[in-house]
């Protein structure tokens, strides 16, 4: 006679109060993988794949994880998703909170992985990770992981001025410097390709031993030009539409952006890459706003071992970047402000050393004071504003 030993009933992977159908969507280009964890299905997870941008088949997934787990308990329950933030940006996620699903964007970085030197990755382990970090999240566990905080499309389409622009000026730099870089080659020097004079130039160069030169050479020279020009224009184009927003929303009512611009050694761009990539959010306090650029502090404290790795660069690159290189025009336009007064008295304690350390603790310094001034009005203390 078989003797079946007494089994404990296994506890649930969900909790009681937290009565819902938990989703996690792993998106690629070609594929989507979805892996539910529903009520009364115990801590099986299951895996479903579907094509990759097909929201009609997403719906009827759900539709289908709900039937399953009201024929199972007899009660209808909620979906929670959660998705890494990434290529797919924040579309997936807004088609889904207006169906009335509660989502979740997560930051991958914040999610703990194996320190195994080989460790195991796939999709379905991905899958079943994010599904866990959307249960302790849930819970309430702290620091699990970040949820990202999805913009609104109005917030997402202005910043791409201040991108776009970025992207349009580097690819000026590519221009610039191959064109001298070929000039170079031949001997030619001084040539500079930004200059209005660039062409009447062109046809005047020598290479240097006295030739002129080469057709071929000066052919390609001259198809960069073209698209130099093309690039100059259009610049031009992304830097008026960038005036006209910020003319438009100081006449509505005062916007963060406009009250930068009263600050004098901040510009147009500054302003509206501050505004655009950081200042237009809500933070509750000014560890967050710091921790959002990316320029807290990291330590390393484990028994005896105490020191700084220096700032986590976590956060936003692009308002990082701006952010470093403000503090240096600070100290120009700003000598007399308490923020530029306090850099010069850190540096001469060191002797005069560690100016770009220094450097990122201001600029730290400066944005925490720039964020008190656009949402509470306090002006910074020292700071000259500009003549009306």
């Amino acid at each position: 006679m078989r003797v079946i030993a007494d089994r404990t009933e296994t506890p649930s992977a969900i909790r009681s109060d937290l009565g819902a159908i938990f989703v996690s969507m792993e998106l690629s280009r070609s594929t989507w993988l979805i892996t539910s964890l529903s009520p009364g299905g115990g801590e099986k997870m299951s895996k479903h794949g579907m094509p990759a941008g097909d929201i009609g088949a997403l719906r009827a997934r759900f539709s289908e994880l709900r039937r399953k787990a009201l024929a199972r308990s007899g009660k209808s329950f909620p979906i929670i998703v959660i998705q890494e933030a990434g290529l797919d940006g924040f579309w997936v996620h807004r088609a889904l909170e207006n169906e009335g699903i509660e989502s979740h964007v997560v930051d991958p970085a914040s999610i703990a992985t194996s320190r195994r030197r080989r460790r195991a990755k796939t999709d379905r382990i991905d899958g079943e990770a994010l599904l866990r970090a959307l249960l302790a999240h849930k819970r309430g566990e702290p620091r699990v992981c970040a949820m990202v905080k999805a913009p609104t499309p109005e917030d997402e389409d202005r910043r791409r001025l201040c991108r776009e622009r970025k992207v349009l000026t580097n690819e000026r730099i590519l221009h610039v410097n191959r064109i001298k870089g070929l000039l170079f080659s031949q001997g030619a020097s001084g040539y500079e390709p930004l200059r209005r004079d660039r062409r009447r130039r062109l046809d005047e160069l020598k290479t240097g031993d006295g030739r002129p030169l080469p057709p071929h050479l000066k052919a390609q020279i001259s198809r960069e030009l073209d698209r130099l020009e093309l690039l100059l224009e259009q610049i031009k184009a992304v830097e008026a539409e960038r005036d006209t927003l910020l003319a438009a929303r100081q006449a509505v009512t005062p916007a963060p952006a406009t009250m930068l611009l009263d600050i004098k050694g901040i510009g147009l761009e500054f302003a509206a890459v501050l505004w655009s990539e950081g200042l237009f959010r809500h933070f509750d306090n000014r560890r967050q706003v710091a921790a959002y650029a990316g320029l807290a502090p990291t330590p390393w404290q484990s028994g005896s071992v105490d020191r700084e790795q220096g700032v986590s660069k976590a956060g936003n690159p692009r308002l990082r970047t701006t952010l470093i290189q403000l503090p240096w025009l600070w100290l120009r336009h700003q000598p007399q402000s308490a923020l530029a007064l306090w850099f010069k008295e850190r540096v001469s304690r060191n002797g005069g050393r560690l100016k770009k350390t220094t450097i990122v603790a201001l600029a730290r310094k400066l944005l925490v004071a720039l964020w008190k001034y656009v949402t509470a009005g306090v002006v910074i203390e020292g700071a000259v504003m500009k003549a009306a």
